[in-house]
C-alpha cells in the first residue's frame, strides 16, 4: 500500500457520487479518514450496506481494508 494514497481525496477510489456526497458531508474527505471505520459506524452517517460493501471493494482493490487493515501487494 502506497502512503501517499492515504492523503488523496476519496473521489480517487472511484466509489459511486452519492456516497461520497454523504461521506463529505460527514467531514470525510481523503482516504486515511475513512479507512479508520468500522461497519457499525459508517451505518451510523448514513451509508447502507450495499454502499459499504462498494467501500470496502475499492478499498480492497487499493490494498486496504475498513479498521485501518492493510494487506501486502506484490
Amino acid at each position: 500500500m502506497n502512503k501517499e494514497l492515504l492523503n488523496k481525496e476519496i473521489i480517487q477510489l472511484d466509489i459511486d457520487p452519492s456516497i461520497i456526497k454523504k461521506l463529505n458531508s460527514n467531514d470525510i474527505n481523503i482516504i486515511d479518514e475513512l479507512w479508520c471505520f468500522k461497519r457499525k459506524e459508517l451505518k451510523k452517517i448514513g451509508l447502507n450496506d450495499n454502499e459499504i460493501k462498494q467501500v470496502i471493494i475499492k478499498l480492497q482493490l487499493k490494498g486496504m481494508d475498513l479498521n485501518r487493515r492493510k494487506y501486502n501487494r506484490n
